[in-house]
């Protein structure tokens, strides 16, 4: 399915930063609540706090998608990384997701980076695989109390068109 035609794309502006704060975490709320315990989404919230997406504008690329004025997806890329790639859950499958990593995928190979490399979260493993990408490693992390964080790392081979 394609995303309907009235989506902008457009750079981060700073003006986005609290409805791009309040999306990441909803998203974040909705789709990885059930799939990961109560210390990994907070840790996921953590890792995508206001600080961490100023700090990745001013090393990278951070793109925000609105669709009728209303923001409902972004994603980031830094040196050969894309980070931080949300739809509202309630649009996802719709092809924003697609259009979002085309984009950053495209900032990269202008950067002149020919491969690039993410991370997996258990609920997007098969959206990024039907993306191209290939996971490379099984990772783990420790939250205590018993709980984990687990997600896989991936690469994908950029060529220009």
């Amino acid at each position: 399915m394609s995303p309907p035609s009235d989506i902008t794309l457009r750079p981060f502006e700073k003006r986005d930063l609290a409805r791009l704060t309040r999306l990441i975490h909803h998203v974040i709320d909705t789709s990885y609540a059930e799939v990961y315990p109560p210390r990994a989404v907070e840790f996921f919230k953590s890792f995508h706090s206001q600080q961490k997406i100023l700090d990745r504008c001013s090393s990278g690329t951070v793109l925000v998608m609105e669709e009728n004025g209303t923001l409902v997806g972004t994603g980031s890329t830094v040196d050969d990384t894309i980070f931080a790639v949300f739809v509202d859950p309630g649009l996802q499958k719709g092809g924003r997701g697609k259009m979002l990593m085309t984009a950053l995928e495209n900032a990269a190979i202008d950067a002149g980076v020919t491969q690039s490399r993410l991370d997996i979260s258990l609920p997007s493993r098969r959206f990024y695989e039907g993306l191209g990408y290939v996971v490379t490693e099984e990772m783990s992390r420790d939250l205590g109390d018993g709980q984990r964080l687990d997600f896989w790392k991936a690469v994908k081979k950029l060529s220009p068109l």
